[in-house]
């Protein structure tokens, strides 16, 4: 298994229609047929020191392998979504993890 977890940071965090595209933007991922299970959230109410709540969306997409992974980095969808909406953002940061 393959779990690809993604923490976007809006340039324009006060900005709806910015929230609503990126939101729509993320929503198209889930068309690419190499996720097993995809999960798109915002931060949850959660308030102890060890929890970061200062990103505006993440995404994690369970693969079944590294291979499926990498196709899914290099399809039309994905590429698609980073020119459409990479102004959108000013930060993102990955955490990729295998079992």
């Amino acid at each position: 298994m393959f779990v690809h977890t993604v923490f976007f940071w809006l340039k324009h965090p006060e900005n709806q229609d910015d929230h609503k595209a990126l939101r729509a933007g993320l929503e198209t991922l889930k068309d690419v047929k190499d996720i097993s299970a995809a999960y798109i959230g915002t931060p949850a109410d959660t308030r102890r020191p060890v929890i970061d709540h200062s990103y505006d969306f993440s995404l994690t997409f369970v693969f079944n392998d590294k291979a499926a992974h990498d196709a899914y980095q290099v399809h039309p969808i994905h590429e698609a979504f980073v020119h459409n909406c990479s102004h959108l953002w000013e930060r993102v940061q990955v955490y990729d993890a295998v079992s």
